[in-house]
């Protein structure tokens, strides 16, 4: 059952060494990981800021080195990161783990320990039941409460419902007829126009102020969230 679940895992590697990037891609490739690469800073981080499940980040990169990549991508998304370099001085790795990597493997390295490691975070990142994660956007079920980039976002009791009908389908365009229905119910007697109206007003809370925007429009169909 969990290997069911790592083979639908998506795994990004940020390596500019070609051979250390296709041998790490090949490896994780027989592990049945989806694995998505890139060789230099900027690339990387925007393959990144599209929310794989997990990234492993060389530290010396071109056009934008490893530290600024972990910063970047630590203001937009929580995705473990292991740090992958061949400095193995101490104060480098506190560097590395202060802007929010997860872990720190150094070259030469083993490749069973870090596969090992990408087990482990992949792992931990397992949410509990009642806790959604979408990108920087977290809603605790339990808590009944909603979040984005760590800031607590307060909604009425229908906003949060019809967030959370958007989170359960995410990455699905609904049309206005369906989030009516799946949010006040097919015998509630008003209009669908009102979902127009709610979802501005979780746009003007969810997505003001942040440079992705999760709520969009389809033109002609309706509303999905994605990112």
């Amino acid at each position: 059952m969990e290997k069911e679940t790592e083979q639908r895992r998506k795994v990004l590697i940020i390596e500019d060494d070609a051979a250390i990037n296709r041998v790490l891609q090949l490896e994780l490739q027989h592990e049945g990981y989806d694995v998505d690469t890139a060789l230099d800073g900027l690339a990387g981080l925007e393959k990144a800021l599209k929310e794989p499940d997990l990234v492993v980040l060389d530290l010396m990169l071109p056009r934008m080195d490893g530290i600024e990549v972990c910063k970047r991508i630590r203001a937009k998304s929580r995705v473990p990161i292991i740090m992958l370099t061949a400095k193995d001085r101490l104060p480098d790795k506190i560097e590395g783990l202060d802007v929010g990597a997860d872990d720190y493997v150094t070259k030469p390295f083993s490749t069973d320990e870090l596969l090992a490691r990408i087990r482990a975070r992949l792992r931990d990142r397992q949410p509990h039941a009642n806790v959604i994660e979408f990108g920087d956007l977290v809603m605790d079920r339990d808590r009944h409460e909603v979040s984005r980039a760590g800031t607590v976002i307060n909604l009425t009791a229908k906003e949060y419902a019809l967030l959370e009908y958007l989170l359960l389908h995410r990455n699905k365009v609904h049309t206005r007829d369906e989030l009516f229905n799946g949010v006040w119910g097919s015998d509630f007697l008003g209009d669908s126009n009102l979902i127009d109206v709610y979802i501005r007003y979780l746009r003007g809370k969810i997505d003001e102020g942040h440079d992705v925007k999760l709520i969009s429009t389809v033109r002609g169909v309706g509303y999905a969230i994605k990112g």
